[in-house]
């Protein structure tokens, strides 16, 4: 078996797809949503969660592991958020939250946050088809041992009435240097939400771009089927995708572009001190420089892997001490050099 997490590989159009990522909101039918809920209430949730995957006969039920929130420290929180294993919010709040987790990261289960139960699988690259099958084999097997708040003219019933119907958020981290220097973002934002799409940041509401990192997802649950959904997000993907390697064929010509690859090259592999922002800036340079052919030595599993590693909470966790700003950044760009050698 592949013991790979999934951001330390590359996938299927991965030149400009990071990974792909398939979310379920569930609740359970005899209990109120988790807002309303006791602290007695929240305890019996997380129980009946546990047992219903770990318990279970199937298969993957065993690759589970369990973590409750309140037992960890603040860097395991920050680096599950950082390696896009649970959600900000989950991790900012305190009160019977436990997260089943799946041993190759791919599989994550948040019990009380927003909802009883948001079930997250990711994989690398494009391909909502095997993350969304994977999602509907556990959802089923969650479904068999518990009862879903379920109605049949609004669907699933959820806390926030925007997740209504579905339940479910498919989304794609794309990669797309070149329209984001041509600055057609924010065209292209505006006109996908009038499809029913939503852009934002690599962390998702709220957040900023930040490597050139994109998310793109749906933004309607209610009336329309999950697989009309997931076909309508593939679609405008692959429109994108289209014009960003377009976008980056002319722009590699450019002397002036090839020259701030270059340098971000030679950056990477010599600094001593580098900070999370201008780590990320670089690596988005040479991933772009790899995926035109002007970079040849580097791979893009190596830079997808990096990206999350050099991430301050997952460093100090990776790293099992504590480490000041300054002892981040040089840790950070020895981590960078020892995996850019050739």
């Amino acid at each position: 078996m592949d013991n790979k997490k999934w951001y330390e590989k590359n996938g299927a159009q991965g030149d400009t797809v990071i990974s792909t990522r398939i979310r379920l909101a569930r609740n359970l039918a005899d209990h109120p949503f988790p807002g309303r809920c006791s602290n007695e209430m929240r305890k019996q949730i997380a129980d009946k969660v546990k047992d219903a995957v770990l318990n279970s006969n199937s298969v993957i039920s065993a690759r589970f592991s369990c973590i409750n929130m309140d037992n960890i420290s603040t860097e395991e929180k920050v680096s599950l958020a950082e390696r896009h294993l649970v959600s900000p919010e989950f991790i900012s709040e305190k009160g019977d939250r436990e997260l089943l987790l799946l041993d190759d990261e791919s599989v994550s289960i948040m019990i009380n946050e927003e909802d009883h139960i948001r079930l997250q699988v990711m994989c690398e690259g494009f391909d909502l088809d095997k993350a969304y099958e994977q999602a509907s084999r556990i959802d089923t097997l969650l479904d068999e041992r518990l009862k879903f708040a379920f109605s049949d003219t609004l669907g699933y019933l959820t806390q926030c009435p925007t997740n209504l119907g579905t339940g479910m958020r498919a989304s794609v981290m794309l990669h797309l240097p070149a329209l984001h220097a041509a600055k057609a973002m924010r065209k292209i934002s505006e006109n996908l939400s009038k499809l029913g799409i939503t852009v934002r940041g690599a962390y998702g509401e709220g957040s900023e771009p930040t490597a050139d990192l994109y998310q793109l997802s749906n933004q309607i649950t209610l009336g329309i089927s999950e697989k009309t959904a997931i076909e309508n997000l593939k679609n405008i993907t692959k429109q994108l995708i289209e014009q960003e390697m377009k976008a980056r064929e002319n722009m590699a010509k450019q002397i002036d572009v090839q020259d701030k690859i270059y340098r971000a090259e030679g950056i990477l592999k010599s600094a001593r001190l580098i900070d999370g922002s201008e780590a990320l800036t670089q690596l988005s340079r040479v991933r772009f420089g790899v995926t035109t052919g002007l970079i040849k030595d580097v791979s893009l599993d190596t830079i997808n892997r990096l990206i999350v590693e050099i991430q301050p909470a997952t460093l100090m966790q990776n790293t099992g001490k504590q480490l000041t700003a300054q002892e981040r950044d040089a840790v950070r760009a020895t981590l960078i050099r020892n995996n850019m050698k050739v």
